[in-house]
């Protein structure tokens, strides 16, 4: 094998697939800093945005790429319903009830989608698609616009949160909740405007695995753990070091079958996230959240 075979067939498929690790992480991220608690649902959350756009396309006949918009747009009210009617009168109550909570809202997610959308796997579009050769990478489109919309996506959040009345007050909340609401800051609106940005995200996150791979019922399930090994290895409450640890996992993931059988490539996340707990529970990037 070649260097560039490696490159090609390993390297490439995991900045891929770490790209979208690093959509889910980041929400991830500000679920914890912000609200402080590790939302189960986040998984389902994503694949409920896959297959949303998923019926934009098949309902509305619009590219893959308008549906996502759509998608975002429906993921992100699904989220702040979630909030509304299930998470918001446990606030005041012990965290672990809101992530035990958050364990049956992925089940109930999962089984819409299986009511609506069926078990059987789709695909946003049919057909071979042949990759491009860019100065002897060989990347296919999707591929591509994968790993710039994750940077775009991200960057926009990040001057957000960096530049914007809303973005402080979110980061202000994510320092000193109590503080943030004396100071004037509506906890309220913050905590609906987080839950908007989490569902977008994780409706980023299904679409483009989806775009990559299939779609199938229990994929948001499945990268589940990937993503909080990605929010912890980069630092929890640290959007850039959930953009690191999610190109680090899926690189990692990818490349591990050179050396072990693929079957326990899933298994892997566990194992760096166990690594990552032991050695530098802050992650590579401690610091200020957010």
């Amino acid at each position: 094998m070649t260097f560039m075979d490696l490159i090609n067939f390993y390297f490439v498929p995991g900045v891929v697939l770490g790209s979208i690790y690093a959509l889910g992480a980041v929400g991830i991220t500000l679920v914890f800093g912000i609200l402080r608690f590790a939302h189960l649902a986040h998984g389902d959350l994503a694949t409920f945005g896959a297959f949303a756009a998923l019926a934009f396309v098949t309902a509305l006949g619009v590219s893959v790429w308008v549906a996502l918009p759509l998608a975002m747009v429906a993921a992100g009210a699904v989220a702040i319903g979630l909030d509304r009617y299930f998470y918001d009168y446990l606030r005041e109550r012990p965290k672990i009830l809101t992530v035990m909570a958050s364990l049956g809202i992925a089940l109930m997610l999962r089984a819409i989608v299986q009511v609506f959308w069926g078990v059987d796997t789709e695909t946003y579009t049919r057909g071979i698609v042949r990759p491009e050769s860019y100065w002897g990478l060989r990347i296919r489109d999707r591929e591509l616009y994968t790993f710039v919309a994750m940077f775009a996506i991200v960057g926009v959040l990040w001057v957000f949160l960096q530049n914007t009345k809303w973005g402080k007050a979110m980061r202000a909340m994510s320092d000193n909740p109590d503080l943030a609401l004396l100071s004037g800051v509506d906890n309220r609106k913050v905590t609906m405007l987080t839950w908007a940005i989490v569902g977008m995200l994780c409706a980023a996150a299904g679409f483009f695995l989806g775009l990559n791979t299939e779609l199938k019922a229990l994929m948001g399930w499945t990268m589940l753990l990937p993503m909080f090994a990605a929010a912890i290895l980069g630092g929890v409450g640290r959007v850039e070091g959930a953009v690191v640890g999610g190109l680090i996992i899926g690189v990692v993931e990818e490349m591990s079958v050179l050396v072990i059988p693929s079957e326990y490539k899933a298994a892997l996340a566990f194992a760096i996230l166990l690594l990552i707990l032991l050695v530098r529970p802050t992650g590579l990037l401690k610091g200020k959240v957010l």
